[in-house]
């Protein structure tokens, strides 16, 4: 495709040179760029890539976008927003592959990983071909890919819909970040179906408020568009028991879903009863009524199932056979993972790094142990420093015993992470052991009977990040490791 066809999408912009290049591949990174590329230059929050043109054109850009003038012999078009830019070439540089998935976006403080697995469950289940984004990976089929974001930017995800379409994908389900909704990283995106699961504190060191966090998720659902086409419907599915869920409500004009656990919404939950390998309930939806036997303990899964169902039900799926699919559909690592090694107690393995996500967890395991709780927890550096005491105040009353370590410090001192930690739970039963590895050994030897040790916040990460190294780490090994006396 020529430089100026491609441009042709493009408002107004400027081009300074000349030429009109053909352009085999759009390029955000400039060690990526190979013989006709574009190379788009992106003021990052590490790396302003303008700074990186001269390197671009020595591994053969053939032209390069640019939000300002560059030193390059290139044809240079510059225009007021290149992320924006990089949205609309690449969803028209791939030939608008997400207008030919059925895409579902989930958006949501916790419960995002774990709604795309058991909707993308359902929808192979009935017989759609499969595409998942999201945290722990890039999913084809039984095929699986490193994915570096929870939600890609702009370039990767129409590159990967267009991978979806050629590989007769028909449906793609992907967590969608606060941070992708703010960034622009999904403009381009058509998607049919938007979920919201609930909102809590969570990155405030980078939206600074909880009512600018608020309304980065809500951009999800006032871009789901404002048309209706009987052939193509749009749908919002809402947690009606979340405070904010009038707010997104409002903020689409699409058709809406709710689902909680009252009669107030559309699918609720009724009749729940927990056990240690599950939960039971009955749904009640617009469509019939179901019982429904999962394999995913605890209440917060309720909400994960219901608005899997709920989504379902938008795609067209029968009430029935999501029930089905649901009954067999399994957990997601390090979600609320067991770790069994022989031990007479139980290990569970949970991402939960917010206050909410933490306190769900151990309100669920209080609902199924009669034994002591020991909690494993940190807090990572270089976030949002307000919920560490509120972290460590939730581990001391839900849990029996704390204990306060390291999860992933990055730039900051590990010890001054656990002294905000500690500045919320003076008094209470807990100890502070910088070192992760010695922590679990520590939680671990405390343990017998019916007793559950609980290693929250890095889940399914095999790595812990100290400084600026990035060193091997996997919570569920290094327990495994330790139950067996190595």
């Amino acid at each position: 495709m020529r430089l100026h066809t491609m441009l042709e999408v493009l408002p107004f912009f400027t081009v300074q040179g000349e030429g009109d290049p053909s352009i085999s591949n759009i390029v955000n990174h400039h060690k990526d760029v190979k013989k006709g590329d574009l190379f788009i230059c992106i003021n990052g929050l590490e790396i302003d890539s303008h700074s990186l043109v001269m390197e671009a054109e020595r591994n053969g850009a053939a032209a390069v976008l640019a939000e300002k003038e560059v030193k390059t012999g290139l044809p240079v078009v510059i225009v007021p927003d290149t992320r924006k830019a990089l949205a609309i070439l690449s969803d028209y540089f791939f030939k608008q592959p997400s207008h030919r998935l059925l895409l579902v976006g989930v958006t949501g403080t916790n419960g995002k990983t774990t709604t795309t697995h058991l909707i993308e469950q359902i929808y192979a289940g009935s017989g759609l071909t499969t595409g998942l984004i999201g945290t722990l990976h890039i999913k084809v089929g039984d095929v699986l890919q490193k994915s570096r974001n929870t939600t890609p930017d702009s370039l990767t995800l129409q590159r990967t819909f267009k991978d979806f379409v050629d590989k007769g994908v028909q449906s793609a389900i992907m967590e969608v970040s606060s941070h992708a909704l703010d960034q622009g990283r999904v403009h381009g995106c058509d998607f049919d179906i938007a979920v919201f699961t609930n909102l809590t504190q969570d990155h405030l060191d980078y939206h600074r408020s909880m009512d600018e966090y608020r309304n980065a998720k809500g951009l999800l659902f006032s871009q789901l568009g404002n048309t209706y086409f009987k052939k193509s419907p749009k749908y919002a599915i809402i947690n009606r028991d979340d405070e904010t869920a009038e707010y997104y409500i409002k903020s689409t004009a699409a058709h809406v879903f709710t689902y909680g656990l009252t009669e107030e919404a559309d699918f609720y939950a009724k009749d729940i009863s927990f056990r240690a390998s599950g939960t039971s309930f009955t749904m009640v939806t617009p469509f019939g009524t179901e019982k429904l036997s999962i394999s995913i303990p605890g209440l917060f899964n309720v909400y994960n199932a219901l608005a899997a169902v709920a989504s379902s039900s938008a795609a067209g799926i029968p009430l029935a056979e999501s029930a089905r699919i649901l009954s067999g559909a399994t957990g997601v690592r390090g979600r609320f993972e067991t770790i069994s090694a022989g031990q007479e107690f139980s290990v569970i393995v949970d991402y939960a790094h917010t206050p909410d996500g933490l306190k769900n967890v151990l309100e669920t395991i209080r609902s199924i142990t009669k034994g002591k709780i020991i909690v494993i927890v940190g807090c990572g550096g270089d976030r949002d420093k307000i919920k560490r005491p509120i972290m460590a105040e939730i581990a001391c009353e839900y849990g029996d015993f704390a204990i306060f370590t390291s999860d992933n410090p990055r730039g900051e001192d590990p010890m001054q992470i656990l002294k905000d930690m500690e500045s919320g739970v003076f008094g209470k039963e807990y100890v502070m052991i910088e070192e992760r590895k010695e922590a679990i050994r520590r939680g671990i030897a405390m343990a017998s009977g019916d007793d559950v040790v609980l290693i929250a916040g890095k889940g399914h990460e095999t790595y812990q990040i100290i400084g600026s190294q990035v060193y091997e780490f996997d919570d569920r090994e290094v327990a495994k490791l330790i139950i067996k006396g190595e």
